[in-house]
């Protein structure tokens, strides 16, 4: 463990002494978009502080959690700029070449790509990320991680907001961030509201071997009283995706392995061949979130706590990446030019950037899932007259490829 990384293991000193422990910013949630808020602000002579409630090994080695992350040429970029691409294992990136919407039994296929040779984007999953973005964090000066610890309340002030743990440990910043999870305790003690939709519906994801070749090609399958999506990984393995309301996915997950993949085959109707786990089943609630603002007094949310997106358009971690960045470059610039960093001004600047750059895609998908889980005749007959145009008009697919790509 690098020494530019102060862990705090202990809780020595008094309460009185704790109380005066200051940042200048803290971060609250060391997912994904926590960590690369901290590399973001890397060079910029500001202490930050990462509050994380998991201890720390599971912070520098998360447990494969099953997500695969799809990964734009944008958020490419971003964890190139901010040093964790590289730290990512070439064997654990696979190729994007294409996606494809089925829906039921329709002819009809909607597909988006940019030809054989060049990607649509990347897989890689979430755990070696996230482990990526921390290595990144442990070469850097001016990091505090702080495991093992959880939010109690949280007071703003004209200069700073004051944080308070439950073991009574208080820090101080002029500036907090809310990285903590679609359900985000710091957006509630904020006071700022969100539409949160909870679909009833679950998510099982589990890594597949099959007999077949994907070809580099994703798939969503709208079916009858299921959604499945297969995203290709690298040799004859796939990431299954299955949705199903929460009662019906609870008793597959209960299945063992081998039964779980007879289930997936036959769900998929055989069209990679046989598959067999390599890999547990993961189960994870749907629920979709959107902050009726991104910002406060002195304060500010990314991630899932601004935008909890529904998994179909699989951008959920890039509009997340790309806020980190975002808020990153703004705090980053004010602090070498001697700014506030906690600024109104900043903060509404970073607000409504975020906003017009999420709100349409949460929007359309939101639509989209609606349209495409509805089971009556007309959302059927809607549907297979939908992929039946796009599907005759190539500039819609070439269009939503270059939002999907990001380039």
């Amino acid at each position: 463990m690098s020494p530019a990384i102060r862990i705090a293991h202990e809780r020595a000193g008094s309460m009185m002494e704790r109380s005066k422990m200051t940042h200048d910013v803290v971060i609250v949630g060391a997912g994904p978009a926590g960590l690369a808020l901290a590399a973001a602000l890397a060079g910029s002579g500001l202490r930050i502080a990462l509050v994380e409630r998991q201890p720390l090994a599971a912070i520098a080695s998360p447990a494969v959690d099953g997500r695969e992350i799809a990964l734009t040429h944008r958020s490419v970029r971003e964890l190139r700029a901010l040093g964790a691409w590289e730290r990512i294992p070439a064997d654990g990136i696979a190729p994007l070449r294409e996606a494809r919407v089925l829906n039921g039994g329709s002819p009809f296929a909607l597909s988006f790509g940019s030809g054989a040779e060049e990607r649509l984007g990347h897989l890689v999953s979430n755990h070696l990320i996230r482990r990526a973005l921390f290595e990144v964090l442990e070469a850097l000066p001016g990091v505090d991680i702080l495991p093992e610890r959880s939010t109690a309340a949280i007071s703003g002030g004209p200069r700073a907001v004051s944080i308070r743990c439950e073991d009574g440990e208080e820090l101080r910043a002029p500036l907090l961030v809310g990285a903590d999870s679609r359900f985000s305790f710091v957006r509630d003690q904020l006071g700022i509201g969100a539409e949160v939709n909870r679909l009833g519906r679950a998510m099982l994801v589990c890594r597949v071997a099959h007999d077949g070749d994907h070809g580099g090609v994703a798939t969503e399958w709208f079916d009858h009283g299921q959604t499945i999506a297969m995203l290709p990984l690298n040799g004859r393995q796939s990431s299954a995706v299955l949705t199903l309301p929460s009662a019906d996915i609870a008793h597959l997950a209960a299945l063992d392995p081998a039964a779980l993949g007879g289930e997936l085959t036959r769900r998929y109707e055989g069209r990679l061949g046989r598959m067999d786990l390599v890999g547990p089943a993961h189960v994870y609630p749907l629920a979709t979130t959107y902050a009726r603002h991104f910002a406060a007094p002195r304060a500010a949310l990314i991630g899932d706590a601004a935008v909890g997106m529904h998994p179909v358009t699989a951008h959920g971690f890039n509009l997340g990446l790309a806020s980190a960045c975002l808020l990153g470059t703004l705090v980053a610039d004010a602090a070498r030019q001697g700014k506030d960093i906690g600024s109104s001004l900043l903060l509404r600047r970073y607000e409504a950037t975020h906003r017009l750059a999420s709100r349409p895609i949460y929007t359309a998908t939101n639509v989209i899932v609606g349209l495409y889980t509805a089971e009556h005749p007309a959302a059927r007959a809607v549907r297979h007259a939908g992929l039946r145009a796009a599907a005759r008009l190539p500039l819609v697919s070439r269009g939503v490829s270059r939002l999907l790509m990001q380039p």
